[in-house]
């Protein structure tokens, strides 16, 4: 029998040691970018149920712009959050096992158009702030325990790998605290995991210093990268160096654009500092896990791609632009 082009992507693991790894923009923004309405308390995951395909079509996209991870729609998919739709556990576990499929057919389309490069799908696990859905995410303190965050989190992460991801993505994790809590709920899942904290100014939102938040994923196997996102591009160039001297680990780091929300115009302010000059610095400090994350699209991750391409400055000869 002949070989099949498409083999088994490698572990995430493997492939970080072997150098950068691409990961994908905002989903949000790229499905807003579709016109697809997103003000809702579910966000995204909403079009789980809603519009499917939009979502595998936003994955899609960043492969096609040389994106090697996808990030599934379940960051703010909870059971408590799809009960407030009057969605009961079961659909709410069929829905958060949709996301992880829908990453899966992306990537079944990407190979049907030519890609020939390793892809993974990363299911995204919120904090609990994001199912709050009243900025808290952003804020920490809960009031929670770590044991009560633990609990929280677990029922979720189990159908989430239960669903066969290459990883799980603790992403946006505002609180060294809950950073604990999801590091405990993830034993015994058998799907590796990256954590990655929200950050400001050298600390967590919560305000812990980032050598306590990264070094909980020190002595953790689980953990293959440890991190930053949805912060701005200046905060992440000292992150990046703090989580690699800390742990050893890889680096994941997927900042946002760089723009101001200004909540009282319902627009975005400034400029984008995200560019490629700052990718090369984060990798040389030990990023091997990057994208983009809130306000990042296909043409920046198709940029941040060509830079991480073997030699940088061009295109990558095995994207399917």
């Amino acid at each position: 029998m002949a070989p099949s082009p498409h083999p088994a992507a490698p572990a995430l693991a493997d492939a970080l040691a072997a150098g950068p790894v691409v990961l994908d923009g905002g989903l949000s923004n790229q499905l807003e970018a579709a016109g697809h309405d997103l003000s809702d308390a579910l966000w995204s995951a909403r079009l789980l149920e809603d519009r499917p395909e939009a979502i595998t079509e936003a994955h899609l996209a960043y492969f096609t712009a040389g994106a090697d991870v996808v990030i599934t729609s379940s960051y703010q998919a909870t059971f408590e959050g799809f009960a407030r739709r009057g969605i009961g556990r079961a659909a709410a576990a069929r829905l958060l096992r949709r996301s992880v499929e829908l990453g899966r057919e992306a990537v079944r389309r990407a190979r049907e158009q030519g890609a020939r490069r390793p892809l993974w799908v990363a299911a995204s696990v919120g904090p609990y702030g994001a199912m709050l859905a009243d900025g808290s995410e952003y804020r920490g303190r809960y009031g929670l325990t770590v044991a009560e965050l633990e609990r929280f989190h677990r029922p979720r992460l189990e159908v989430l790998a239960g669903a066969g991801p290459d990883v799980l993505a603790l992403e946006t994790v505002p609180d060294a605290d809950e950073g604990r809590a999801l590091l405990r709920a993830v034993r015994g899942l058998g799907v590796p995991v990256w954590l990655s904290y929200s950050v400001a100014g050298g600390r967590t939102r919560a305000g812990q210093p980032l050598e306590e938040a990264f070094g909980l994923a020190a002595e953790a196997d689980e953990v293959v990268a440890v991190g930053v996102n949805c912060c701005a591009p200046e905060d992440a160039d000292a992150a990046v160096e703090v989580a690699a001297r800390t742990t050893g680990k890889p680096v994941v780091v997927y900042p946002n654009s760089g723009e101001a929300w200004d909540a009282g115009a319902r627009a975005w302010r400034g400029r984008s500092t995200f560019g490629p000059e700052r990718v090369a610095a984060w990798t040389g400090a030990g990023a091997r896990l990057v994208g983009g994350c809130c306000r990042v699209g296909p043409t920046e991750i198709a940029r941040l791609a060509s830079v991480l391409a073997p030699g940088g400055g061009g295109p990558l000869p095995h994207a399917a632009f």
